[in-house]
């Protein structure tokens, strides 16, 4: 099945490639890999989970926060790309979660990215991981996400 149209069935769409908030360009594509800048969770230009998850969001909240991420990275990928087929394999994900102090479920909301892919693209969207809390993210953002992905030749 192709890629877009499982995320269509999912009832999930890629929304329009996101423009760069500050001095950066989306991604960078060298080699047959796509890098993409950190992606925070906006819909519409608007900043839908922010905050620190433990106190203002909970890891529910922020485990949705993490898909909406991602669906910003594929978004910035397929800036690049003709269409999302064109991903020969997921290579990395490296996700930031705003904490709030003694929260330490990081992973588990990395996951909301890491399920997403794994179900849109299977054995594609296996992939390493990097998982980081951090004090602060910009604009408040309670997650941010970045990807690299190897595009078929």
């Amino acid at each position: 099945m192709m890629y877009e149209q499982k995320l269509k069935n999912m009832g999930l769409k890629i929304p329009d490639p996101p423009k760069p908030v500050a001095a950066y360009v989306p991604v960078v594509s060298i080699d047959g890999l796509i890098y993409t800048s950190g992606q925070i969770p906006i819909v519409d230009g608007i900043l839908i989970y922010k905050g620190k998850v433990g106190i203002d969001l909970t890891e529910e909240e922020a485990y949705e926060g993490a898909k909406v991420c991602c669906l910003n990275c594929l978004s910035a990928i397929k800036g690049q790309i003709e269409t999302l087929d064109d991903i020969e394999k997921v290579i990395k994900v490296i996700g930031y979660v705003n904490s709030a102090p003694g929260f330490t479920n990081q992973s588990k909301v990395i996951n909301g990215a890491s399920d997403l892919l794994g179900e849109v693209f299977g054995d594609v969207g296996e992939h390493a991981r990097v998982v980081v809390g951090v004090c602060e993210l910009p604009a408040n953002a309670a997650v941010e996400l970045e990807m690299i992905v190897k595009i078929k030749e």
